[in-house]
């Protein structure tokens, strides 16, 4: 039973090794994303940046963000 295990621990080992070697020396043929990765990630930078740049300044949005001349305080009491 040990034995078996070994040999087929050793066989496998090898396995992989033998694939690696095979992908080590095949040459890489770009691909889509290789050759226009680049600019598909630029492009969709700028969609996004153009989308929320619209929605942001056009929409008329009301924020809300400072409290300043909309509370006002109230009367001391003594």
């Amino acid at each position: 039973l040990v034995d078996s295990c070994t040999s087929l621990q050793h066989s496998l080992a090898r396995g992989i090794r033998q694939t690696a070697v095979r992908q080590a020396h095949r040459k890489h043929e770009p691909d889509f994303h290789d050759k226009h990765g680049n600019m598909v990630l630029i492009g969709g930078v700028v969609v996004f940046t153009a989308v929320w740049g619209y929605v942001l300044t056009q929409l008329g949005i009301e924020w809300g963000l400072s409290p300043v001349g909309r509370v006002t305080p109230k009367e001391w009491r003594q």
